[in-house]
């Protein structure tokens, strides 16, 4: 118990277990952002707050900022890519 009243406890990101708990409500989180169709994390609504609590209740602030950017990140980079794909075939078959 902390000073005024109840403290919560934080993740230890030194904890083989809390790491693995972080990264399991993380995947748990972006499926459900998939399902919903959903790139950015926070621009869900309401869709997906059960698993967003437990991300947030798991990992650390700095490990979500750097997850939910590197998902960004990783979308926009399939979409570049599938673009580069589709202009290489389309070079090949000229």
């Amino acid at each position: 118990m902390g000073w005024f009243g109840k403290s919560e406890e934080k993740p230890d990101p030194t904890s083989r277990k809390d790491r693995q708990q972080c990264w399991d409500s993380r995947d748990s989180y972006f499926a459900c952002l998939d399902g919903a169709r959903v790139v950015k994390p926070g621009d869900e609504g309401s869709a997906c707050t059960g698993q967003r609590s437990q991300y947030e209740k798991n990992c650390a602030q700095s490990w979500i900022d750097y997850f939910n950017k590197r998902r960004v990140l990783a979308e926009q980079q399939q979409g570049v890519l599938a673009q580069a794909t589709t202009q290489a075939g389309a070079a090949r078959r000229k």
